[in-house]
């Protein structure tokens, strides 16, 4: 069962969206570290929400810059699971990321394609992601490469 079928099983379901989210967690172990709520998850788009809690902080007691760019990863990494065709697999590339002011409460972090993609050839999928503090005012930006390629066929 792929991804977004295992989301749209879950996310209706009362407890669904932390079930989702300790699902992905299990699957990549390093992302537990923010301990991601899912929100939203479609082809496109993906919402991602953390607390402010003290072991996302850093030493002025805002929200540490890897912990959003773990948060972009997870978004981006997801939605691109959720969006490229079947036959196909992702792994990301690069980031390039902003920090626009101090993150000081709970954050969401939203990841869109930048383009419509072409997937007839392998090459560069690249999301757009967008860290929000409570207020919705964006705290941090990331640009994310995602390298797109048809599966290894097994015979």
């Amino acid at each position: 069962m792929g991804t977004l079928a295992i989301w749209k099983r879950f996310a209706s379901r009362p407890g669904g969206k932390w079930a989702f989210s300790r699902l992905v967690c299990l699957k990549a172990p390093y992302f537990g570290s923010i301990r991601p709520r899912f929100e939203e998850l479609r082809p496109g788009y993906c919402r991602v929400a953390i607390r402010k809690r003290r072991p996302v902080l850093n030493h002025i007691g805002t929200v540490h810059a890897i912990a959003m760019c773990n948060m972009a990863e997870l978004a981006g990494g997801t939605m691109t699971e959720v969006t490229i065709p079947a036959t196909h697999r992702w792994i990301p590339r690069g980031m390039t990321v902003e920090y626009l002011k101090k993150a000081t409460t709970d954050l969401v972090a939203v990841a869109t394609p930048e383009s419509k993609p072409d997937w007839s050839a392998p090459g560069d999928y690249r999301v757009n992601v967008t860290v929000s503090d409570r207020g919705n005012e964006p705290v941090f930006r990331a640009l994310i490469t995602m390298w797109v390629s048809p599966k290894k066929v097994v015979e």
